[in-house]
């Protein structure tokens, strides 16, 4: 696990830490963890993707951005934030809409089909987690607040949470940017894969 040296004291990871994001033993925890995430962004996705109004035309996206920008005569306007809000007023005055609703509803998709086969477990849950933040950030509550809450705990267990799937084998061929696998460094498969 990772070390610091700070003043000349070893800093470590709390034995708590390691063993919910470092040991194997976790993976059926998180498997269950990233199945369910992974199935509530396939769920979302299909329904949006058989709705033209979010695949062809991006109207539907419209008509949430139009209310979560709106700013009422009286009570709170649903995003808190003004740069959000200018910034998503800019996505509706530059018809965004037309082609960010396909990056939506296929984004789903892809994080949703990545989580529960246990493929790039660590950029899908990002991904899911930036979805997540831009829909609360919006003003849609829903069930992102757990979906974020789970896509960052799945973040932190990127290494384990796809230990049972295909990062098992995925992050042994490819390896990391810091430390390439089996493809980009010359070493067998059953050399790099992990312990």
């Amino acid at each position: 696990m990772a070390k610091v040296i700070v003043r000349g004291n070893i800093v470590e990871d709390p034995p708590l830490a390691r063993f919910l994001f470092g040991s194997t033993t976790m993976a059926w925890v998180w498997l269950v963890v990233r199945v369910w995430v992974g199935y509530q962004w396939i769920n979302a996705a299909l329904h949006k993707i058989s709705d033209p109004a979010w695949v062809q035309s991006g109207l539907a996206l419209k008509g949430f951005w139009e209310r979560a920008a709106a700013i009422p005569d009286k009570g709170r306007p649903l995003i808190v934030f003004d740069w959000y809000r200018e910034f998503i007023q800019w996505l509706l005055t530059t018809e965004s809409y037309t082609w960010f609703g396909k990056l939506v509803s296929y984004g789903e998709l892809l994080v949703g089909v990545a989580l529960v086969l246990g493929a790039f477990v660590g950029i899908a849950a990002f991904f899911g987690a930036l979805m997540n933040w831009n829909f609360m950030m919006a003003g849609a509550a829903s069930t992102n607040p757990v979906l974020f809450t789970l896509a960052i705990l799945l973040l932190l267990a990127w290494k384990v949470a796809g230990y049972i799937g295909l990062d098992y084998y995925l992050l042994a061929l490819l390896g990391t940017p810091w430390r390439p696998g089996g493809v980009f460094s010359g070493k067998k498969q059953s050399e790099a894969a992990p312990a």
